[in-house]
């Protein structure tokens, strides 16, 4: 592969060791009037406006350029140094992901912090431990709202400030009270720009940037929890800095790719930001990576605006999770069924869009019929989108292949990633030149991977050329451990047994085929072992639903079980859909709905259809209907929509329970 080669040798202005606030100056030095983030208005009460920015019309985005956005930076640095934040002081940010997200990070970084990481979701408890444990000396948050749970458990903390991103109001919208109530000092992010720009000395700022080296550590990022006591991933400026490395020799405008037109991560790259920048992969993947290339980050309103968002802002690339891109596919296709393309022609076209994508050699008739899509429905789909998308990067957890196939046949390809909190994150992704569906790509540069097959039973995994097992990984993207926990982090690692450094064990079973492209298989603690022996990765099965028009989500359980069985949640706009096509009335409430036989029957196909696609011990012989989504909200689904398998389990068990004890019942 001569790209491989490319990406070895490739050498720019980007590439380097030095930190990620020495970076950040260095990318503003050379694109100072270049776009660097655009804002949307009418969404946050800023306290930055009228200072360091000018408000943006409601409903509309406003754009700093790199000059303006540095300038914000560093007053906010010398605003957090006149707060007394020194050298390897912990300091929380507690917000939603929005451009003031993005300036404190890299202002915090600047000014020598350590930056630890709250999703806006947490609740009180979880606040309280995620601002204890690192023993955080101030925390930034995004409204009265969030500052309100940090305020309730204030009395086991050791805060000595707050910041609000919004103004806080007056004591009728809780704000002066709240301030009044905290035994820390509270101001704005606008009262702190403004004490930072009349302290700011230039050489000062540099002295402060200079002294950080890149071993020292950068943030703290913590575990989700679902397995045990969330822990503190410890990442250094190293780490995210060989990432962004790592990432730049694939992404990045290689000679190489000029000559054959592939898209690149560049100056010219445009995106919209609207995962969690509290999780490690938009960190660095649509923040850190994007801003040292000197591209443009727009913050969406909410992942419910995206649409409307993509259109105004026309990106050219956006990183996401699998659970938005079911849910985007599920609107493109109900937008084409409602406009002039029928449902049958939008299958059509997929299906053609398919077959294109997954042939080496399309003749002269299909070349023609995929021409014929493209004009009829998929430059329609395109332009929903903005018109400009180059490739969207997926990763926090697996992507249908199927799902995955059907966006490159729409012209919208879905480079697949893989990576973890402690590797910062990215271990391998697809490389636009070649992509291959179903994997997610080789490693990146100087990221060794190597498996340990004796944590996989025998005959598991059989349909595998390759090499199957845990995943092992090293790199100088990998953390050293874990924050104050010594035992978790020796068991994290293998002991080194060639002469280098240990390995770290990612939990995750892949394959590493004979072409250096790596398939994600399952959690290794995720493995349905049947009481017959017999091993299940329920992942795959989950995932060939992705694309379904009437499953909405899908959970397959059977551990110790006789047979597989599945928890599903119907798609409910999609099954009325499906009944009005074929003139049935169904019940108006969603309950009974749920209870009515003939949409069991639809639902009881599709599970037929997906197991054609399985062996026979992996096929899901009963299923139950239920009627609450997993999401964030009820806690089922993690902030980057992961599954929560023990809480489902937990709140479904009667359904569960029902499925064997009518099985032994028949038996």
């Amino acid at each position: 592969m001569a790209w491989r080669d490319a990406e070895r040798a490739y050498d720019d202005e980007v590439l380097g060791e030095s930190t990620i606030p020495r970076l950040f100056e260095e990318s503003a030095a050379r694109h100072e009037n270049r776009p660097a983030q655009q804002y949307k208005g009418g969404i946050y009460d800023r306290s930055l406006v009228g200072t360091a920015i000018r408000e943006a019309a409601d409903g509309q985005f406003r754009t700093l350029a790199y000059d303006e956005m540095r300038d914000v930076v560093r007053s906010l640095a010398a605003g957090f140094r006149e707060l007394g934040v020194g050298a390897d002081d912990r300091v929380a940010l507690f917000a939603n992901t929005r451009m003031e997200w993005a300036q404190t990070d890299f202002a915090l970084l600047a000014a020598g912090a350590v930056v630890t990481t709250v999703y806006s979701g947490s609740s009180s408890r979880q606040v309280e431990y995620l601002l204890d444990d690192p023993d955080a000396d101030g925390v930034v948050v995004e409204n009265a709202e969030l500052l309100d749970r940090v305020v309730e458990v204030q009395d086991a903390l050791d805060l000595e400030f707050a910041v609000t991103m919004d103004e806080l109001g007056g004591a009728d919208a809780g704000g002066e009270s709240l301030a009044e109530a905290a035994d820390f000092e509270v101001l704005t992010l606008g009262d702190l720009y403004e004490t930072g720009r009349e302290a700011f000395d230039r050489d000062e700022y540099e002295s402060w940037v200079d002294a950080r080296d890149p071993e020292d550590l950068a943030t703290l990022i913590y575990t989700s929890g679902t397995t045990g006591r969330p822990k503190g991933v410890k990442l250094t400026h190293r780490n995210f800095r060989a990432n962004v490395n790592q990432c730049r020799r694939r992404f990045g405008p290689r000679p190489d790719k000029a000559d054959n037109g592939v898209p690149v991560i560049d100056e010219e790259s445009r995106t919209v930001s609207y995962l969690p920048l509290a999780h490690v992969f938009e960190r660095l993947a649509g923040h850190f990576l994007m801003f040292a290339s000197g591209a443009c980050v727009a913050y969406a309103e909410s992942p419910e605006t995206l649409q409307e968002d993509f259109q105004q802002v026309e990106p050219t690339t956006a990183t996401s999770v699998p659970r938005v891109y079911e849910r985007m596919y599920d609107a493109i296709r109900e937008q084409a069924e409602s406009s002039p393309i029928s449902a049958r022609l939008f299958s059509w076209a997929t299906d053609v869009g398919r077959e294109y994508f997954e042939t080496d050699d399309p003749g002269p008739v299909l070349r023609a019929k995929r021409a014929v899509a493209d004009r009829l429905v998929f430059r329609t789909v395109q332009n929903g989108l903005g018109g400009n998308i180059d490739f969207f990067i997926s990763g926090g957890g697996s992507l249908s292949a199927e799902l995955c196939a059907l966006y490159h046949g729409m012209g919208l390809p879905i480079l697949e990633g893989y990576g973890l909190t402690e590797t910062s994150p990215v271990i391998a992704v697809t490389p636009p030149e070649e992509p291959k569906v179903g994997t997610v790509g080789p490693p990146v540069v100087d990221q060794e991977v190597r498996v340990d097959e004796s944590v996989v039973a025998g005959g598991v995994f059989e349909d595998t050329d390759g090499d199957v097992g845990e995943l092992l990984v090293r790199g100088p993207n990998v953390t050293d451990g874990y924050w104050e926990m010594p035992e978790e982090t020796e068991r994290a690692f293998t002991e080194a047994d060639d002469g280098g450094d240990p390995w770290f064990r990612t939990g995750d079973i892949m394959e590493i085929r004979p072409d250096d492209y790596v398939e994600f298989r399952e959690r290794a603690k995720q493995l349905l072992v049947l009481s017959t022996g017999k091993n299940v990765a329920p992942g795959p099965i989950e995932d060939a639903f992705a694309a379904s028009d009437v499953v909405e989500q899908c959970i397959v359980v059977g551990d110790g079980q006789k047979f597989v069985s599945a928890l599903v949640v119907p798609n409910v706009e999609g099954v009325r859909k499906r009944a009005d096509a074929e003139g049935v009335d169904l019940p108006d409430d969603d309950a009974d709905l749920r209870r009515d036989d003939r949409v069991r029957a639809w639902i009881d196909e599709e599970v037929e259809r997906i197991n054609e696609q399985f062996e026979s011990h992996e096929r899901i012989k009963q299923f139950r209907l239920v009627g609450e989504e997993f999401t964030e909200a009820n806690d089922l689904l993690t902030p980057t929509m992961k599954k929560k398998r023990r809480k489902i389990l937990d709140r479904f068990a009667d359904e569960i329970g029902d499925i064997y004890e009518t099985e032994y019942e028949t038996a």
